[in-house]
């Protein structure tokens, strides 16, 4: 028979019945109202109620049948009429169906709220049995499949990620959240999410990947530049981690099929980090990449970051003048934004105005204003950097020069008495001037404004444990256009052996390689004649200019990386 609406409330039935006292109701609603969870989970968790008698209880009073749900196997059909999520945030199980009833066990058949929303998706009419809570939370497991998903939580919080890393989460104690929500607010998929984020901390890693298959879903962390799989949580799991993840960084964890970015900050070991996190709906559901932000990792010293001779006297002689472009280039990842974040710093004193427009910002530096865009309501690029000219600026950063408008608006900048420092996207620097010129800038423009381009790598440096020398053959050496001294003879490369420290690779870090290209006078002409790069990088070398792969070799020869990371990651000049 179906369910008539009950309008009693549990507090009055224990209180009817002697089961608890006023002063323990009080207390436990009071804490209900604090932590958002079951009235009588709390008063079972605090041991002024035991499970058998709320449940005789509710069965006596309210003239419902209570059942033992421990060795119930529900047929598929009949789970598939309460999706887990709904099942798990009501502690109910779906037993059967007979025509149109659905036979409910639950822990609180008081909950009108979820019986109507249940009647409501299934179309059912609901007959409750009343269940023991932690038996039907153990059938739930059982027959939905989340019992692998503890067993792999006991065996993933084995670490103690607990003491190392804090989730700052304002939204912890929200008490009116949706379905998905519930289903991520379950401590195992907090600490699940914490200890992921973990892992990435203890190796690393600059990047997450977090990437849904059909049957899989799979973790992978980017450290020192390469992608390290990790053992993945299980599939059921995917859809809480990701809300989880949504809920942390701001997100609308009812949106799946658009696009979203967003921002996580935690703790660990006393340093606040930051991760970027950008989500992408894919065919099995939304893959997610979270970027490591660590503030107190990052390099803020220019001549610390052990570029060589040429290039770094290049780069002081441009952040000394008083106006023109700085722009680096090179692929994601390369270490541009560190490089002009260090020269900012350097830049950054009191007699001087310093302004950003960045997508977003990646690091908080003290003394300079850092804006955001927001293309949604018009901030892009071209204007925030038009407001800006309206401050007084005397030194401006543009995260990136993305299209003609902001690269016209950066230009007149730079020829009206300001220093810009940008990134643009180009294989060496050489192409930084036909590229402009291939975005609508005028030659005489693009030669008059850009003081210095800059390309950048970063290479996998040599594992110091486990450094050994190696000799490198002659010919590999003529190849890369190596010359040296036969009555010296060849330098002494080396190599990493691989052991625990580096995790048998050889390598640990990276180190970075910067080829800087001054507006020399001779390459002036060329670019007036809309020359191309190689014209370009052939007289520059002319110069005196290094290139990527000379200051590469340079780092080989100091025993810093191999000569394997410089063919791969520099071109033949």
């Amino acid at each position: 028979m179906a369910m008539k609406v009950i309008k009693r409330r549990l507090p009055d039935l224990l209180l009817e019945q002697g089961l608890v006292t006023e002063e323990q109701l009080k207390e436990c609603i009071a804490l209900q109202r604090t932590q958002g969870q079951n009235l009588a989970h709390i008063l079972v968790e605090r041991k002024y109620l035991s499970e058998e008698d709320l449940v005789i209880t509710l069965s006596e009073q309210l003239g419902i049948p209570h059942m033992r749900v421990g060795n119930y196997n529900i047929p598929k059909e009949v789970l598939a009429e309460v999706p887990e999520a709904l099942a798990r945030q009501h502690a109910m199980l779906p037993i059967s169906t007979t025509g149109d009833v659905l036979t409910l066990a639950m822990s609180n058949p008081l909950n009108i709220m979820a019986l109507d929303d249940l009647r409501m998706l299934t179309s059912y009419e609901i007959e409750p049995v009343v269940a023991v809570e932690s038996e039907l939370m153990a059938a739930i497991d059982k027959n939905y499949g989340g019992g692998k998903a503890h067993d792999l939580y006991d065996e993933l919080l084995a670490k103690d990620a607990e003491k190392e890393i804090e989730v700052v989460d304002d939204r912890d104690k929200v008490e009116d959240v949706s379905e998905l929500e519930t289903g991520a607010e379950d401590e195992p998929v907090k600490r699940l999410v914490r200890l992921i984020l973990f892992n990435a901390l203890e190796l690393g890693a600059s990047d997450i990947h977090f990437e849904p298959f059909e049957k899989i879903v799979r973790i992978r962390y980017r450290v020192d530049g390469t992608l390290e799989e990790a053992k993945g949580p299980p599939k059921n799991l995917q859809s809480n981690l990701v809300a989880r993840l949504k809920i942390l960084s701001n997100n609308r964890i009812d949106e799946t099929r658009k696009p979203q970015d967003g921002r996580i900050h935690i703790r660990y070991n006393n340093r606040d980090i930051d991760f970027r996190v950008a989500y992408l709906p894919s065919k099995y559901g939304e893959k997610v990449v979270l970027r490591v932000l660590d503030k107190s990792n990052l390099t803020l010293d220019l001549e610390g970051m052990g570029f060589e001779k040429q290039p770094m006297e290049a780069f002081n002689h441009a952040l000394g003048l008083p106006h023109g472009m700085i722009l680096m280039t090179g692929p994601t990842g390369s270490g541009k934004t560190t490089t002009l974040y260090s020269a900012l710093n350097k830049l950054n004193v009191v007699t001087r105005n310093v302004v950003t427009v960045e997508d977003p910002i990646e690091y908080e530096l003290f003394g300079i204003t850092q804006v955001a865009t927001h293309t949604a309501i018009g901030l892009t690029f071209a204007e925030v950097l038009r407001q800006i000219l309206r401050q007084d600026p005397d030194i401006i950063m543009v995260g990136e020069i993305r299209d003609h408008e902001t690269a016209d608006v950066a230009v007149k900048a730079a020829l009206t008495g300001h220093l810009v420092l940008s990134t643009l996207h180009t294989n060496d620097a050489s192409g930084v001037f036909p590229r402009l010129v291939d975005m609508g800038i005028e030659p005489f423009l693009v030669q008059s404004s850009v003081a210095l381009a800059a390309a950048q790598r970063l290479l996998k440096r040599v594992c110091s444990f486990c450094k050994e020398p190696v000799n490198v053959p002659k010919d590999v050496l003529e190849r890369i256009q190596y010359k040296y001294n036969d009555e010296d003879g060849p330098p002494q490369f080396v190599r990493g052996r691989g052991c625990a420290k580096c995790k048998n690779t050889g390598y640990k870090g990276r180190v970075a390689v910067i080829e800087a290209m001054p507006d020399y006078p001779e390459i002036q002409e060329l670019v007036m004649n809309r020359a191309s790069g190689t014209q370009l990088k052939l007289m520059a070398m002319k110069c005196g200019m290094r290139t990527l792969r000379m200051n590469g070799i340079s780092k080989a020869v100091k025993g810093q990386t191999t000569i394997e990371q410089v063919l791969e990651h520099t071109t033949a000049d």
